[in-house]
This record gives structure tokens, C-alpha cells and sequence, in this order.
């Protein structure tokens, strides 16, 4: 996908550290966090949003739920985190690329 910039660190055109990566996903802090832990879960295939989700996708969803429990474990906030996927610009979602969003850390 031109001008995606998740396709570009996928690509490696544009650097980027990863906390994990693997043949179809990769794990990276957001930029701009919202959480004292706060990780971006992204498939290197180009995939807009959930609303461009097919049958052919259910393994790769089901890979990013279980690396999410993974990353939440590893940076010690299983004990309580959240979970995003945005959709559409009305539904918050900055870049046209699915990612799902790993957020914890809070004090209580």
C-alpha cells in the first residue's frame, strides 16, 4: 500500500525498534501513549481496518489476541489491561492500517 506508513516499518523503509516481530505481525510502542504500557500490535499485511476483515483473516485476529496476552505478561500488566481495535475516522482511527492497541500500567 502507498503512503501507509505501518507498510513502510513493515517494509523496513522506514526504521523502527520492535519489541517482537514475526513473518506476519509486529509489536512497537506508540508514539504518542496513552498508558504507562502502551503497544501497537500490527499484521504486516495491509488491512485498512476491521471493516476490511475476510474469512481468510481469522487466524491472523486470533495470532494478534494471543500476542497481546503474551506483550501484556512480558511487560507485567496481565493483572489488567485494555484492548482496542479503531475503526473509521469516526471511530478514532488515525492510520489506515489495522493495529490493535495494548494498554496498562495504570496505578489503581
Amino acid at each position: 500500500m502507498e503512503d501507509c506508513i505501518f507498510c513502510d516499518i513493515a517494509n523496513g523503509k522506514i526504521p523502527k525498534e520492535f519489541i517482537y516481530e514475526d513473518d506476519r505481525l509486529m509489536v512497537f510502542a506508540d508514539v504518542k501513549p496513552l498508558a504507562p504500557v502502551h503497544l501497537l500490535i500490527v499484521p504486516k499485511e495491509h488491512i485498512a481496518s476491521i471493516n476490511d476483515l475476510t474469512n481468510k483473516h481469522k487466524d491472523l485476529i486470533g495470532e494478534m489476541f494471543l500476542l497481546a496476552k503474551k506483550m501484556a505478561k512480558e511487560h507485567e500488566i496481565s493483572e489488567g489491561y485494555k484492548l482496542a481495535f479503531n475503526t473509521g475516522r469516526k471511530g478514532g482511527q488515525l492510520i489506515d492500517h489495522l493495529h490493535l492497541h495494548l494498554m496498562g500500567g495504570w496505578s489503581s
